[in-house]
């Protein structure tokens, strides 16, 4: 059975892991007869919100203990993720994908990558890894893509022009796509889905995973 690493951030869409997205692609890699095992940063998250009232708090978190909460307490700190147990990576949506696993939210296309996320992404992209990465994830994906020297990979974030610029600044080829479809790179192995960037419903997200996870398990 092949075997898959999954690098969550947090709990939460607006400063973690996006749960709808987290699960569904836990729930496609199970479909797809692969094993998984999760991982997040043993550090706290950039921003922790209030959900009912939305607005940021002083209250801290750490993305490890949070996103255990997804993981059902199956979970690993980051910096134990060793790419050679691992046939391939994934990398669900949410602001803390942007924000946790880099700093991408605040920085934009000069951001950099956390340093864990990195050795990762090199790490399987030099022993011609599968990856697939979902909603804004695909922006942090693409920085370590370039950090590794890897470009030109296409990849999607839906159609927002400003996160599709950034993604084309850090020397990647944005393609336009539905949330209910995925972008394939075979050449580079790499699989991505708009998933909330764009979708209004979450059968419109399961519906893009789906077939991004099924495109991603076909290459490991």
């Amino acid at each position: 059975m092949k075997k898959v690493a999954v690098a969550l951030s947090g709990c939460g869409n607006r400063d973690g892991s996006e749960i709808h997205e987290s699960v569904l692609t836990l729930l496609a890699l199970d479909r797809a007869g692969a094993a998984y095992s999760c991982f997040a940063p043993d550090a706290d998250q950039s921003q922790v919100i209030d959900y009912v009232t939305g607005k940021a708090t002083s209250e801290k978190r750490n993305m490890l203990r949070e996103a255990a909460r997804i993981a059902r307490g199956a979970i690993q700190p980051l910096d134990r993720l060793d790419m050679a147990a691992f046939d391939g990576l994934a990398l669900p949506g949410g602001l803390g994908a942007a924000s946790g696993l880099s700093n991408y939210a605040t920085r934009g296309a000069q951001c950099e990558v956390r340093a864990e996320v990195r050795r990762a992404v090199a790490d399987a992209v030099k022993a011609g890894k599968p990856i697939v990465a979902i909603c804004i994830a695909p922006a942090t994906l693409a920085k370590a893509l370039a950090d590794a020297g890897v470009r030109g990979v296409r990849m999607t974030i839906g159609t927002d022009r400003s996160t599709a610029a950034d993604l084309e600044s850090m020397g990647q080829k944005h393609v336009d796509c539905a949330p209910t479809d995925c972008v394939v790179d075979e050449g580079r192995k790499v699989a991505t889905t708009p998933a909330y960037m764009s979708a209004k419903r979450i059968s419109e997200v399961a519906a893009g995973i789906e077939k991004a996870v099924a495109a991603f398990a076909k290459m490991l």
